[in-house]
């Protein structure tokens, strides 16, 4: 089973953008997509603080990813079922500089335009720990 975490962190870390969704408490998903990188055993994701992704997560919602482009059309795979958590300021400051490394300048021009806009604070990161292979459900579908 960690092999097969290990892969889908690699495949889905590696991905350009990943669909992170949430879901309401109805049950409803809720898709968005998002740039990735990949920590030391989780994807790392950077959103705005106020988001609803945030407001879900922070109120127990399980999470999925899949790779997507970037207007959150999934590419291929399926959906790996994750536990999001939200990250204190030293674990979002980690965040913010893989996404520079792995996004070169637009990274870096994201991550600085950001903080011109809001500072540190507007932004938070995001650790998924991925349960394991693939849900197989594709009800949103490409």
């Amino acid at each position: 089973m960690l092999e097969v975490m290990s892969t889908e962190l690699e495949r889905l870390g590696n991905e350009k953008y990943v669909r992170l969704t949430t879901f309401r408490r109805d049950g409803r998903a809720v898709p968005t997509p998002v740039w990735v990188a990949i920590g030391e055993s989780a994807l790392l994701v950077w959103t705005p603080r106020d988001s609803g992704k945030v407001k879900r997560i922070r109120a127990g919602s399980p999470v999925e990813v899949t790779a997507c482009d970037a207007r959150g059309s999934r590419t291929w795979g399926s959906a790996v079922a994750g536990t999001a958590r939200l990250l204190d300021e030293r674990e979002s400051d980690e965040v913010r500089a893989a996404i520079r490394a792995k996004y070169g300048l637009l990274g870096t021009i994201g991550v600085y335009g950001s903080m011109l806009r809001g500072g540190k604070q507007r932004t938070i990161g995001i650790a998924i720990s991925l349960d394991g292979a693939g849900t197989g459900d594709d009800a949103e579908g490409p």
